[in-house]
C-alpha cells in the first residue's frame, strides 16, 4: 500500500534529521580523537621548554570553543529531546483517546478531550479553555458533587445519612469545589498527554489542598473534621499515603472522562444566560461562605465560653444555635490549634 503524502513527508524529515544526527556524531568523534592526540602531544616536554607557545596556544583557544559548543549543541538537543518525546506523547494520547474512547466504561460516551478543545474554539463559547467563568462553574459543581458522593458514601458504608456540608446554606463543601478547580487548573495542560503526569499531578495538588485546608481550619478555628494520625505514612495526621493515592487516581478520573464531561455539558450553556447565571452563583457562594464563616466562629467562641457583645453576633446565635450548627457539622471537633 502506498503512503500518503503526510506520511511521506513526516517520514522523509525524521529519516534526515537521524541521518544527520548520525553524521554529527561520527565527525564529531573523529574531531575529538584529532584533539585528544594534539593535547596528548603538546603536553610533552620538548627541549625541556614548558613556555606556552603560539601553537600550543591555538590548540587549547581551538579546544575551549569545541568544549563550549559541545555544551551549547548538548543544551539544545536535551530541549529538543525532550520537545519531541513530549510531542510524541501527546499525538500517541490524542490517538488513543480518539481511538478508544467507546470502550471506556468509567463514564461512557465521555468525548475526548481535543474533540472539545476543537468545539469550544469553533464556538468561541463564553467558557472555552481555561477562564473564570468554566472554572467557577466546575468549582460550583465540585462544591455539590463531593458532598452528594460523601452523602451517598455514609449511607452505603453506615446505613445512614449525614451532612457532609462544609456551608450553612445547601449541600456544599468549599474544600470538593477547591479541589476540582485546582485540579482543572493544574491539569489542564495534561489534558491530551499520558495519565502518569495526571496520575502524579493529582497526588501533589491532592494533597496539598487537603493539607492546607486542614491547616487552616485547625489554625483559625481550632477545630478538626479528619484527622489520619493512625493511617500508615501520615504526615501530621493531615494527610496520608494512602488517601495521596486515592487523590492521583483521581486525577486521572477527573481530567480524562469528567472534566470534557463536564465541559461537553457546558458547551450546551446559552452564552448570555451563562454569563449572568455564573455571577449570580458567585454572588450566591461569597454571600453563604461569609454567613458560615461567621457561623462557625461564632459555634466556636460559644464552645469556649465567648459570650455575644454585639447586636450582629446576638443575631448570628440565634439563627445559628449549637443544635443547628452540629447538624449542618456533625464531624467537627473542637480543641486544637486556637
Amino acid at each position: 500500500m502506498s503512503k500518503s503524502w503526510e506520511e511521506e513527508l513526516s517520514a522523509g524529515k525524521h529519516e534526515q534529521l537521524r541521518e544527520l544526527l548520525t553524521e554529527t556524531e561520527r565527525s564529531t568523534d573523529e574531531l575529538l580523537e584529532k584533539y585528544y592526540l594534539e593535547l596528548a602531544l603538546g603536553a610533552e616536554d620538548r627541549g625541556g621548554s614548558e613556555e606556552e607557545t603560539p601553537e600550543r596556544r591555538r590548540l587549547y583557544e581551538a579546544a575551549d570553543r569545541e568544549v563550549r559548543e559541545l555544551k551549547n549543541t548538548a543544551s539544545s538537543l536535551s530541549r529538543v529531546q525532550r520537545k519531541m518525546a513530549a510531542q510524541a506523547d501527546e499525538l500517541e494520547t490524542r490517538l488513543h483517546d480518539v481511538k478508544g474512547r467507546k470502550k471506556r466504561r468509567l463514564i461512557p460516551a465521555t468525548p475526548a478531550n481535543s474533540v472539545i478543545d476543537l468545539e469550544e474554539q469553533e464556538k468561541g463559547h463564553f467558557a472555552r479553555g481555561i477562564n473564570f467563568y468554566k472554572i467557577f462553574i466546575i468549582f460550583f459543581a465540585g462544591c455539590f458533587a463531593g458532598v452528594v458522593w460523601e452523602m451517598l458514601w455514609c449511607l452505603l458504608t453506615n446505613g445512614y445519612v449525614e451532612s457532609r456540608s462544609g456551608l450553612v446554606y445547601g449541600p456544599f463543601n468549599l474544600v470538593y469545589g477547591i479541589g476540582a478547580a485546582v485540579l482543572t487548573l493544574a491539569l489542564y495542560r495534561y489534558r491530551n498527554r499520558s495519565w502518569i503526569l495526571s496520575f502524579l499531578g493529582g497526588i501533589i495538588v491532592g494533597s496539598l489542598v487537603e493539607y492546607v485546608c486542614s491547616w487552616g481550619q485547625e489554625t483559625f478555628f481550632g477545630s478538626t473534621s479528619w484527622d489520619y494520625s493512625n493511617e500508615f505514612f501520615n504526615l501530621n495526621g493531615r494527610i496520608c499515603l494512602k488517601c495521596s493515592l486515592f487523590w492521583g487516581v483521581l486525577g486521572v478520573w477527573w481530567i480524562k472522562s469528567v472534566y470534557p464531561l463536564l465541559s461537553k455539558w457546558i458547551l450546551n450553556i446559552p452564552q448570555r444566560i451563562g454569563k449572568v447565571l455564573t455571577w449570580v452563583l458567585c454572588v450566591f457562594m461569597a454571600v453563604n461562605s461569609l454567613v458560615s464563616l461567621a457561623a462557625v466562629t461564632r459555634w466556636s467562641q460559644r464552645v469556649y465560653g465567648v459570650e455575644a457583645d454585639s447586636a450582629l453576633e446576638e443575631f448570628i446565635d440565634e439563627r445559628f444555635p449549637d443544635e443547628r450548627m452540629e447538624r449542618v457539622y456533625p464531624n467537627m471537633e473542637f480543641g486544637k490549634g486556637g
